[in-house]
Formats: structure tokens, sequence, C-alpha cells
């Protein structure tokens, strides 16, 4: 038996190529099984805390963007800061005082910002029917909308749009917002523009957090009418950009609309308010001849407690630590039951995922899920850091579409970490892949494993694997089933002593795809294991030909009325060709010279720009190593 010690810290992981040792938690790797796109969105946030981060997505909203007035970029903070109208966005996103009135300088500076880090941008709009007509600070219980302190705010104008919008009409028009953001970098089809919306910010809350915007709670039939105008407004102006809605903060905005008024009226046989919604929005849908609703966009942040609830502090008592790093089993453990309040009264929605996932399939088949708003508190402490990274594992195997961050303290370190480890490990830029993998564990309470390879290639296997023990070290036995072997691993971790992520001395020798590993108590580690072309073992892929099938990343909706979009998953330069065929095999449109990670919009249309008609279409995707095909139906 040959052994190698790895010193960290006060701990050492002991790495074994082969160990008579029992093993106290078993993890089964399976290259061959489980395969899915992740999608790339789950790394995302809504603020850029330290900036190594390596973010794919941001998103604008919060509070503050309910009364957001796009004209002069005025906005009001409601109950969170007395209910001051003032310029605090625009000085918050560090815009430069004398650009503060320009039309649209907070969205242009936002998604700006996020082109040159190459990230996808998501831009909340107004539905509570008003925004903030000046800055001038507190406005009183007897300014309350209507007053003149407050404009209009419609999503449709009826006119013809103006890039330099009118501050004295009295309104706002939201349609021409979009207007303006593809004026100036194009639509969601184009490289550079904006590609999703949400349907504002919590509107259960409204009579909360905005009294002085909305007094009154909002409706069910209320938030489904200005959600189906607001979108319809949204893509007659760019077709092709997604909407998410409806951006709901918890789970009794989930339940029942923060027992809206008509709940019980409109409810039917529905068991929650999610599929109402999704029923509803279908249905507008169909009538309009789109989809009106393209991502499922929910906010989660836990109830579980330990001594206290989870969130919302940075550190807290050891059973609050423990009951964080158990509480992402919420997300999809149907076994798991948290100590919290939904646990105990509406146990049968936990796990939400699924319960997510069960809605969409029921009420609207191809609606995606979105968490825009989530944090498991704990920043300061590895027990964050543990339940973050278990967090952001769990949104890639469970397919979850779009993530994006809340902070929540003003120091963060191990959240910053959790997405390092996948996103940064090695100082790099270098990444978890994108393809999720089976991968289970013997001990679900004492740890996690997911297991991931960029595309189909089977020589770079990436681990992440997690003790969430409080107490000991655990030995791991690592079994890998795949038709690659593995002969060494680099190893990156954080831990209970630092944030920061180590670089660890590497496994230079793995004996027949099988490791044994000591971990030490809370620790996350990030292995990559490699191998050679040449020790693929033999049998498995040596009469398969070069080019191979691949399962192309996503193509929604299917089927479609209006457009699709076909993502293809290839994550290096290519000649890569997408074509579509009738059922005849006769050519109906091409897509040449694609880049890497890219999409296409197909609008129904053939090569000459003409109407095809309904029926089952074969889109076929081809470049020098790769081919695939798969079937999309098209209704008019």
């Amino acid at each position: 038996m040959k052994t190698f010690q790895i010193i960290m810290t006060a701990a050492f992981i002991a790495l074994y190529s082969f160990s008579a040792l029992s093993a106290d938690i078993t993890l089964e790797i399976k290259t061959g099984e489980g395969r899915k796109a992740i999608s790339s969105y789950i790394y995302g946030t809504n603020q850029l805390l330290s900036g190594t981060e390596n973010w794919t997505a941001r998103r604008i909203g919060g509070n503050r963007l309910t009364g957001y007035n796009w004209e002069n970029n005025a906005s009001n903070a409601g109950k969170d800061n007395n209910h001051v109208s003032d310029g605090w966005l625009t000085s918050s996103y560090g815009i430069p005082a004398g650009e503060s009135d320009v039309p649209g300088r907070l969205l242009t500076h936002f998604h700006e910002t996020n082109l040159s880090m190459n990230l996808h941008s998501m831009i909340t709009v107004q539905m509570a029917g008003f925004v903030s007509k000046d800055k001038a600070g507190i406005v009183s219980e007897a300014e309350t909308a209507p007053s003149g302190r407050w404009v209009e705010a419609l999503p449709f104008k009826n006119a013809e749009f103006s890039l330099e919008p009118n501050l004295d009409d009295g309104f706002v028009y939201l349609d021409e917002m979009v207007n303006f953001l593809v004026a100036t970098y194009g639509g969601a089809a184009d490289e550079g523009g904006v590609e999703a919306y949400a349907l504002d910010n919590e509107p259960a809350l409204w009579s909360n957090t905005h009294p002085r915007i909305h007094p009154e709670n909002a409706t069910c039939t209320e938030l489904i009418n200005r959600s189906i105008e607001m979108s319809k407004a949204i893509k007659q102006v760019d077709p092709e950009c997604e909407i998410f809605g409806p951006c709901l903060y918890g789970f009794m905005a989930f339940y029942s609309l923060q027992n809206a008024n008509d709940w019980n009226s409109v409810r039917g046989s529905k068991k929650w308010f999610i599929e109402y919604y999704l029923e509803r929005m279908k249905f507008a849908g169909l009538i309009a001849g789109k989809r009106l609703l393209d991502v499922l966009d929910v906010h989660w942040y836990p109830e579980a407690r330990g001594d206290n609830r989870i969130v919302f502090n940075s550190t807290g008592s050891l059973k609050d630590a423990q009951a964080r790093v158990q509480a992402p089993r919420s997300l999809w453990d149907h076994d798991y039951l948290e100590d919290s309040w939904i646990a105990a009264s509406f146990s049968t929605f936990l796990p939400l995922v699924p319960n997510l996932k069960s809605a969409i399939d029921k009420y609207y088949p191809g609606t995606r899920i979105a968490i825009t708003e989530y944090s498991y508190g704990g920043e300061n402490e590895i027990s964050g850091g543990i339940a973050m990274a278990d967090v952001l594992g769990i949104f890639g195997k469970y397919d979850v579409y779009y993530a994006t961050y809340w902070q929540t303290s003003s120091s963060y370190p191990y959240h910053s970490a959790a997405f390092r480890i996948y996103r940064n490990y090695d100082g790099e830029n270098s990444t978890f892949g994108n393809t999720s993998l089976h991968a289970e564990t013997s001990d679900i309470v004492s740890s996690s494993v997911y297991a991931s390879m960029f595309d189909e290639d089977e020589s770079e296997l990436h681990l992440i694997v997690i003790n969430k023990d409080f107490d000991d070290s655990k030995l791991f036995e690592i079994n890998i089933q795949s038709s690659q072997i593995y002969e060494r691993a680099e190893i990156y971790a954080f831990d209970e002593t630092s944030a920061a992520i180590k670089e660890l001395t590497p496994i230079d020798t793995i004996t027949d795809n099988h490791i044994t590993i000591e971990i030490p108590r809370l620790t996350v580690a990030h292995m990559v294991l490699t191998g050679t072309a040449s020790a693929v073992r033999y049998g498995d892929h040596l009469d398969e030909p070069l080019r191979r099938s691949f399962e192309l990343l996503n193509i929604y909706p299917n089927p479609f009325n209006a457009s699709c979009r076909i993502e293809y998953p290839v994550s290096v330069s290519s000649d890569g060709t997408l074509s579509i065929f009738n059922l005849k095999g006769e050519s109906i449109k091409s897509f040449a010279q694609l880049p890497a990670w890219g999409h296409v919009i197909w609008n129904g249309l053939n090569g000459n720009g003409h109407p095809v008609p309904s029926g089952i279409y074969i889109i076929r995707y081809l470049d020098s190593s790769r081919e695939a095909s798969m079937k999309i139906t098209y209704m008019k």
C-alpha cells in the first residue's frame, strides 16, 4: 500500500491508491450515467462581491427596483429606509453625479458592466403601478400614489417610441424602456443584447415594502393581469427575450400570494398559488400566440432553525451551524424534514425543487426554474461555505436554470469561497464541468458529492466532495465507473480554518479508478481527475467512430409557435453547422460557422424568409468531431 500525505493546516488528508481500511463513506461515480447539461447561469449574483468569483449572470433587482423610474433614475426606498425617493441607485452603482439624470443610465451602466465581464443580464421591470417622479426625499403617507410624487407606470405606450422620454407627460412606459435597451444594444437574439426581464420584485409584499406605491395587498387576479400585460409589452418589442416571474419572496407567497383576498375564490383544485400562476400564464400565452413566461422565478431564504433561523446572521450557535449545513437537503431530499414552520405545517411542499418541477410539468411544461434571491447565512463561517457549495451542486444536479445569490452580510468570505470552488478554484478561472454525472454518497447527512465533465470529454473528471461532519475527519472510498482510466488528481480545498482555497499535493497514482481519501471535518474539496487518450479501457470506445453523438444542451420551448432557442454545448471553437430539415429530409434552413457555447433562434421561417407549415422538424448539429439531432414541433 502506497500512502500520500498532504498537510492541510492543522489537519491532513491521506490518499491511497488502494486500501484495506474500512471507509466511513462510499462515493459512487458513473460517468456514463445521469448525464445532463448544467446551466451556466446557476453561478449568478445580485452583487459582485470580491470580483474573483467568476460569475456568469447578474440581476438588477430588489426592493429598490419596484419604484425605479428609468426616465430619470429616481427610485424609492420604501419601508427599508423611511420611504425616501432619491438617486441612491445610481450612486450605489458608482455612476457619476453628472450622469445620474440621463435616461436609462442605471440600466446601461449595469448592462455594460456585465458585458465587460461576460455576464448574462437580467433587468427588473416595474409592475406595481407607479414609480418615483423625483429625488426629493421622504414621501409622506399623505403623498401615497396617486400623487405629485409619483408617475404612473404602464406596460404599453401605444404610440411612437422615443429614446429621449417625455418627463412631463405623467407616465413612464415600460415597453419604451425595453425599446431603449434594444435600440442601444440589440435584442436578446443579438450579441450584446439584454436577454432576460424579471416581472418586478416580490409582489406579495408590495403593501408592506412599498405602501406609498401599492398600499393594498396584491390580489391573485391583479398579479396575473399585470404579468400578462407586461410580458406581452416586453415581447412585442423583443420577442426573443426570456421572461422571469412572478419573483415571489418566500413560501407563503408561493402558497397563497401572502393570503391574497381572492385566493380562496380563484384557487379551485390548485394546491398552491404557483400552480394557479403557471396555468393562467400558459392560457394567456396560448391566446397571445407566444410564450409569456419562460422561467418560474422564486426567492428562497430558508426558514430552517437551530437555536435561531439560519439566514440573516453571519455567525450563530453550533445548532444554527448544524441546521445550516443540513438545510440544502430541503431543496431535493424527500426523506429530510427540517426544523421550520414550513416543514411543520406544509411538509408536502418540501423538497422545494421537485415540487416546483411537478407544478411546471402539470400546468406549464417547458417552463424553467430560477431562484434569483437566496442565501443560507453563515457568510463568515465554514457552515455557510459548506451550505452554499452544497446548494450550487444541487442546482446543477437538479436542473435549476438560473440562480443569483443575494448578499446579506458585509463580510462574506465563505460564501465567496463556495462560488470560487466551482468557478475559480485555481485562481485562473478554471471551473467545474458543464455536464452533470451520476454521483451518490452512502451518507447524505455527513457528506455530499457532485460530479461533472465538459461536454462528452471523459478525460477530465471533476468531483466536489464535502465532509459536513462537525466532529471527525472521514475516510472516503471513491469508486469510479468510466470508460476512461484516471491516472492523476489535483485537489483544491477550503476548510474551517480558512476560506482561502488551497492547492494540495496531487495524487500522482490512481489504481483501477479507485481512491481512498481521508478528508478533515468541515471541508469542501474540488478534485480534478485526468487521464490520457492511451489510458482508455480497451473495448469501451476503440471501435467507436470519431464522430460521436452528443446531447444538445437545450431546445425550448418545444413545441413552439413563435420562435425557439436552440443551445449547443461546444466549449471550443468549431466549424459547427446547425441545420433544420423536414421529415422528408429536405433542408429548411442552416446556421453556419457557429461560435462556441452559443445559441440560435429559429422563428419558423425557411432560408428564404418564408413561413414553414406546422409539423415536426429535425434539428441537426454537425462539426468536425460531433454530430447530433433532435426533433422539434412547430405549431402555428
